[in-house]
């Protein structure tokens, strides 16, 4: 099932969009089928599933993180984690900046934006991100690399709402690329998009998705 999932899904995302298959909650002989189909990218959002996972799995894969991350967890993801999509204030940046020099490399990090309606999600909000870009405390953190920025709509059946979100975070990364290349460089992803409305996030400029559903089926255990 997996498998033919990937395959129907693959006809649906352009080239340049990269997958995350959000294999959390699911098991390691799911992620073996859709690793065994050709995907290396998966996605967690639990510190300690993810590090389990990871030593239970292929070393060729690129283990992001999308839940939100605590502090204090961060020293257990940094040693493997390709990307970090969930960044949603200035302390963590600095934790993850402390623990990557402790590891002796440079972790990419995408910056959370708070695009939804709900109250329950995470990240920055406008102006506080473009106060934090303005500050130049990104310069003192030689140990991440900002690429980009990541985004959740709003869970609704208003497709005309959740486009309307991802527009305004494309026209916000838009911004900061265009105006901001020399505080970050290597700006270039977009997040945004998960099972329900990675087409609309698509239309809409994501550069990247995230879905688990649509590969997995429903989850096995939480």
């Amino acid at each position: 099932m997996i498998t033919e999932n990937l395959r129907q899904l693959r006809r649906n995302i352009p080239e340049n969009v990269q997958l995350v298959c959000v294999s959390k909650f699911h098991s390691i002989d799911e992620i073996r089928e859709a690793y065994n189909s050709g995907e290396r990218i998966f996605g967690e959002s639990k510190v300690q599933e993810l590090t389990s996972k990871h030593e239970l799995l292929p070393a060729d894969i690129e283990w992001h993180f999308i839940g939100h991350l605590q502090s204090n967890k961060v020293k257990y993801i940094v040693p493997f984690v390709s990307l970090i999509h969930s960044v949603d204030s200035l302390k963590l940046l600095q934790e993850v900046d402390k623990q990557a020099q402790k590891a002796g490399r440079n972790v990419n990090c995408l910056l959370q934006v708070h695009i939804a309606l709900e109250e329950t999600k995470f990240g920055f909000n406008e102006v506080e991100l473009l106060q934090l870009i303005e500050s130049g405390e990104l310069k003192e953190l030689k140990h991440i690399t900002i690429c980009g920025l990541m985004g959740m709509a709003t869970f609704t059946d208003n497709t005309e709402q959740v486009r309307s979100e991802f527009r305004t975070l494309k026209s916000l990364f838009d911004r900061i690329k265009t105006h901001m290349q020399d505080v970050l460089s290597a700006f270039n992803i977009l997040s945004m998009g998960m099972s329900d409305d990675y087409p609309v996030a698509i239309e809409e400029g994501s550069t990247m998705v995230r879905i688990g559903s649509k590969i997995f089926g429903q989850r096995l255990y939480k």
